[in-house]
């Protein structure tokens, strides 16, 4: 496709609340593909941290935040797509956006200058509420979860299939042994803990990192997180802090069996209640950057997920922590056949699962190609 001159907006990770850990990966996937597909890009120049770590309007403190914020930042950013489109024409507003980050209106304005807007968003799964405001006033919006589909065009909106990727110049095997059996990377919520500590109850050697596991003042867990941590007692050395970008790539190299969780916050607890709308379940990026990493990857079953690795050549479902932890043990004792899966679960995601490939798709379907 043609070169574009794109108009970039985000925050450089999804976990803005990060403190003392290097993460850059929404840069890493979204930022750094862009630019290796040759495209011209102009970075928004506003530090989002802030601003990413207030979303929510329900949250008192946070609205205080987002009705100061939203205009100021809506004013830097006509300030500098305005000087930007006058240099030389803009074609694409790219942006990470939720409704606290930008007036409406500012969008309407980039659109009223000839420049198609999209906005990329995965957190539509349970989080919706937070894109309700802005998502019509986008040319196109990028959706990762497709049961949002019809929920996005009944706002007026105009979605376009778009699921999660990784990108292989990030995501790569290391050259490191092989010296876990079994891990995951990620905050401890919603049913997490329980299927670890299912697993540990079945005397399976698992390490866990990340937020909530441990107690550690180093990284403090974000206002409002509902995270649950596992008592040191049950966890011993299985559980630690938030791991940087590389030290996580590196452990799905570690790891004989990489896991990954499906649940969306903690909906879980609505399906057990029998209240709301139930137990919501999506497809990650975990889901790609485990396989797009060379790492065995054994995750939840997933009708969504089977459309893009076929299970039990790919990648490896389990039904529930039974399922779970009688399947760990068969791939820890059969070493050829999750070799088998692990190679094939890594070709599949360099055919056809990079970002590279998701925005060929996206940008065709605008009319930008």
């Amino acid at each position: 496709m043609r070169p574009l001159r794109i108009f970039y907006a985000s925050d450089h990770t999804p976990n803005p609340w990060f403190k003392g850990v290097q993460s850059n990966l929404w840069h890493a996937n979204l930022y750094q593909t862009l630019a290796a597909m040759g495209h011209d890009l102009i970075a928004f120049d506003y530090d989002l941290t802030q601003v990413f770590r207030n979303l929510d309007p329900a949250i008192p403190r946070q609205a205080d935040f987002i009705r100061t914020s939203r205009p100021r930042v809506s004013a830097a950013l006509r300030a500098q797509i305005q000087a930007a489109h006058a240099n030389s024409p803009i074609d694409l507003f790219f942006s990470y956006f939720f409704d606290a980050c930008v007036l409406p209106e500012m969008l309407d304005a980039i659109r009223d200058l000839g420049i198609t807007t999209v906005n990329w968003y995965c957190n539509a799964a349970h989080q919706f509420h937070l894109v309700r405001e802005i998502s019509p006033h986008y040319d196109w919006c990028l959706v990762p979860e497709k049961f949002r589909l019809a929920d996005y065009r009944a706002l007026g909106a105009r979605p376009i299939y778009c699921q999660e990727a990784a990108n292989p110049a990030v995501y790569k095997p290391y050259d490191v042994p092989r010296d876990l059996d079994v891990s995951f990377v990620g905050q401890a919520y919603g049913d997490r803990p329980a299927y670890i500590e299912h697993l540990l109850n079945n005397q399976i050697n698992v390490r866990v990192w990340g937020h909530g596991w441990k107690i550690d003042p180093k990284f403090p867990p974000p206002p409002e997180c509902p995270l649950w941590r596992l008592p040191e007692s049950v966890t011993g050395g299985a559980g630690g802090g938030p791991l940087d970008d590389v030290e996580m790539i590196k452990t799905y190299s570690r790891s004989k069996i990489n896991l990954g969780f499906s649940t969306c916050g903690e909906t879980h607890q609505q399906a057990e209640k029998g209240v709301g709308g139930g137990r919501i379940v999506q497809v990650r990026l975990r889901d790609f950057e485990v396989p797009m990493s060379g790492g065995f990857y054994m995750v939840e079953e997933m009708e969504e997920l089977a459309e893009f690795f076929v299970p039990g050549k790919e990648i490896v479902f389990y039904r529930s922590p039974d399922d779970m932890a009688d399947k760990i043990r068969y791939y820890l004792s059969h070493e050829d056949e999750r070799e088998r899966i692990r190679l094939a679960g890594h070709h599949r995601a360099l055919a056809q699962h990079t970002w590279r490939h998701r925005f060929e798709a996206a940008f065709a379907a605008m009319g930008l190609d």
